[in-house]
């Protein structure tokens, strides 16, 4: 939904149909999945439990939910069919936040919560749960003779997360805005089983961020602590070049039943960038650059390099080649970038603002040839196409960073102890190292599932 979209309620979703691109009806809502938060900051929307065929009920991520309008929902038709298991820090809308006695903040009165209202972040993809609609007096038969009212979220109190005494999910709460690296490092230095029990917690795609920043040892160790299943959900919620070098790190029995419990598509992508050697632009390169037809207009490459999940180096430049449009592609005709895009006007097709000047890299060009292409053309990003000619991927330069640091340069960061800059949140929860919630530590970025 676009930003300023109108609020809703969530009663109004139960049952609703749930519709793909092409107008197939896949299931039907059956609850809404939020997170509460630390003190009166409202719930995030993480997604839908949808009931489909066979009565299964499985999660649809909020970040595939493309509208809701009109008694129905619609998704990019990506579904991920395994069935919806709760998880601790997770709230059922339906289930358990409706039919509860809160107490207004202002006057303290005890009313029961009729509905909760959701709405569509300004400029972003994410939902939070902003109003509450109550009632007034006791329950039963007579309930309905109390006065209604909507409310903000920070107005009611009695289902929001304290500051103190809970425990794994005030943990996790805290967590929910570091930064992945932040949150990575944090993990490092928790026990085993407490790495463990966060990593259970979190969700997949916040997962997948937090393994890409972990040393290769913590990776492992984490991911063979996960449910089969589970575990090749956060691999597909990967970057496919580190989920690559994170099976590459496992037994060759576990590596190839991980792929095959993985979605197809994904499992391909993995498995050719395992098949490259790990110092090549093949071994490095990212199998997800940003590929358009040249028929495209410079308005469609600026909509894309506006995804939020897109790394500052995969959005510098788009990547221009005949159908098919998903790697490998069809013939690789060149490169627009970021500033080229931002010169001409909207309605330009990008075959006509094409750089074509740059030879590609091949997939078996060694990284210190790579390392010296970024350097001398000032890049941050270079693709890399076959003999065919055909776009096989992007090198961006955060891939190549970290194979020209040492092999165990998160290690040394995640030990190296440096005095606190004044006027920058230093608060922890005690014993854990872990940023205390409020403090300017905990204020990241973070995103879910």
């Amino acid at each position: 939904m676009a930003a300023g979209a109108p609020r809703i309620f969530v009663s109004h979703l139960a049952g609703v149909p749930v519709f793909d691109p092409n107008g197939d009806q896949v299931g039907r809502v059956r609850d809404l999945v939020a997170m509460l938060r630390v003190g009166r900051r409202p719930p995030r929307l993480l997604g839908l439990v949808v009931e489909v065929i066979g009565r299964r009920r499985i999660f649809l991520p909020m970040t595939r939910v493309t509208g809701i309008e009109s008694g129905q929902v619609i998704t990019t038709g990506v579904l991920n069919v395994r069935r919806f298991e709760q998880r601790p820090t997770e709230r059922l809308v339906l289930g358990e936040l409706l039919d509860r006695r809160v107490r207004l903040v202002e006057d303290g009165a005890e009313v029961t919560v009729l509905d909760v209202a959701i709405q569509q972040l300004p400029a972003r993809r994410d939902w939070e749960i902003d109003k509450v609609f109550v009632r007034k007096g006791g329950g039963g038969a007579l309930r309905r003779r109390g006065e209604t009212r909507t409310v903000e979220w920070s107005g009611v109190t009695g289902f929001s997360l304290e500051e103190e005494g809970q425990g794994a999910e005030n943990l996790v709460a805290t967590f929910e805005r570091m930064r992945p690296a932040d949150l990575a490092n944090v993990l490092h230095h928790l026990t085993p089983k407490r790495r463990a029990e966060v990593a259970a917690a979190l969700d997949d795609d916040r997962l997948a961020d937090v393994l890409e920043e972990l040393p290769e040892d913590d990776q492992v160790e984490i991911l063979g602590k996960l449910k089969e299943e589970r575990a090749a959900d956060v691999l597909e919620a990967m970057d496919p070049d580190d989920a690559a070098d994170l099976l590459s790190e496992l037994p060759e029995e576990d590596k190839e039943r991980l792929l095959t419990l993985m979605r197809p598509d994904d499992a391909a992508d993995v498995r050719r960038l395992m098949s490259y050697e790990e110092r090549t632009a093949g071994g490095l390169m990212t199998t997800e650059p940003i590929v358009l037809r040249p028929d495209a207009t410079v308005a469609d490459a600026l909509a894309r390099v506006r995804q939020q999940d897109l790394s500052p180096a995969l959005a510098a430049q788009v990547y221009v080649c005949r159908p098919p449009e998903e790697t490998p592609t069809g013939k690789f005709l060149g490169t627009v970038h970021f500033q080229r895009l931002l010169r001409d006007p909207p309605f330009t097709l990008v075959s006509a603002v094409v750089d074509t000047d740059l030879e590609p890299l091949s997939p078996d060009t060694p990284l210190p040839v790579v390392t010296s292409h970024l350097a001398a053309y000032n890049l941050v990003a270079a693709p890399v196409v076959d003999d065919s000619g055909s776009l096989l991927g992007a090198v961006t330069v955060d891939d190549v960073l970290d194979h020209l640091l040492p092999d165990d340069w998160r290690e040394t960061e995640f030990h190296h102890d440096e005095a606190p800059t004044p006027g920058h949140g230093t608060g922890t929860t005690a014993g854990t190292g872990i940023p205390a919630a409020g403090t300017d530590a905990a204020e990241g970025a973070g995103h879910g599932r």
